[in-house]
């Protein structure tokens, strides 16, 4: 690098840290672009990071995931806490950029310096994220901010990849859409921290929250040796107890009358305190940190072999063609280009 580049690249390091909102926009962006030397900013950044609590709230589409992340920021912003929000949003199919419909349902938030929404498009990756995902976070994170929300696009069975970037999972379902076998089919049983069932003035309400509890207690059987800890749970929250000792709360809220967002703020800050009580946050560090370098391995190898492939005039091409007239697998292909860098 450069003396002049290292110059620029510490500028930027500042401002993000410093918190510019400028300064971090051009950042994120350019990072969701992949365009060059902004890695080189995200790795300075890297030991300014580790402080923020990291939230993912995920569901199907339609469930209130945007409603009940705008009540979120505004509870926290109350009690004087910055907020850093991602929203996944579909891929337009016309400008390959983010829909921003979550971004207007957060309007009001726009003017408060305390919080910093960035929608990113998903672009065809899997898992309700986005690719720079990971790396808008780390931005935010070395931002300062004291909490980052990340809401996902709402595709279904796809979803739990959150769980691996966050410290806390919000799974939002609502009554009447058979959530119940979805959640057995997307295997939420297991990765969801905290249930939320919304728009909670519908009709089956209750009951959904009923099935998701007797649901829990197959999945998760119940401990009655833990149920004093919880003994001043909210109000209507129902009870059942993974393997680490964590009660898996249901929530019944109305997010857009901001009914019971305060219980659902509560109940994700009463899990940071028990992660860190039991032990169990530093394996979700290791989790995100895990993710991370096979992200970024997956990244390296795959840009390197393409790149070595584009510099020799029409292998690529060459490569395919034999592949679509079966005259070769991909799969031999992959193997021998493995190979030919080296790893076994």
């Amino acid at each position: 690098m450069s003396h002049a580049l290292k110059e620029k690249v510490d500028a930027r390091v500042s401002g993000v840290i410093a918190g510019d909102v400028r300064t971090s926009a051009r950042l994120m962006r350019e990072l969701d672009d992949d365009v060059p030397h902004a890695r080189d900013v995200l790795r300075e950044l890297h030991a300014h990071t580790g402080k923020a609590f990291v939230v993912g709230v995920t569901g199907n589409p339609g469930s209130g995931k945007s409603t009940l992340t705008d009540q979120l920021i505004a509870h926290w912003r109350k009690a004087g806490l910055t907020v850093g929000v991602v929203a996944i949003d579909p891929t337009s199919p016309f400008t390959g950029g983010a829909i921003l419909g979550d971004r207007v349902r957060m309007q009001r938030h726009a003017s408060d310096g305390g919080v910093f929404i960035r929608s990113l498009a998903t672009r065809g990756h899997l898992g309700g994220l986005s690719r720079s995902t990971l790396d808008v976070v780390r931005v935010l994170d070395a931002m300062g901010k004291d909490i980052i929300l990340i809401e996902t696009v709402g595709v279904g069975q796809d979803e739990i990849e959150v769980t691996r970037a966050a410290h806390t999972s919000v799974v939002v379902m609502v009554p009447g859409l058979g959530d119940d076998i979805q959640a057995i089919k997307a295997g939420i049983l297991e990765i969801a921290d905290v249930f939320v069932v919304n728009k909670a003035d519908r009709q089956g309400a209750d009951r959904s929250v009923q099935d998701l509890r007797s649901m829990l207690e197959l999945f998760r059987p119940s401990t009655a040796s833990l149920q004093g800890a919880w003994a001043d749970a909210p109000r209507g929250v129902a009870q059942s107890f993974g393997e680490d000792g964590w009660q898996v709360p249901i929530l019944k809220t109305v997010a857009t009358d901001g009914v019971g967002v305060s219980d659902v703020a509560n109940v994700i800050e009463n899990h940071r305190t028990h992660l860190k009580r039991c032990g169990d946050w530093k394996r979700r560090e290791r989790d995100r940190a895990r993710l991370e370098f096979m992200e970024a391995l997956r990244e390296r190898l795959i840009v390197g072999v393409l790149a070595e492939l584009d510099a020799e005039q029409g292998q690529f091409d060459e490569i395919l063609d034999r592949i679509a007239a079966r005259k070769a697998d991909p799969y031999t292909i992959a193997d021998d280009l493995v190979s030919a860098k080296g790893i076994p």
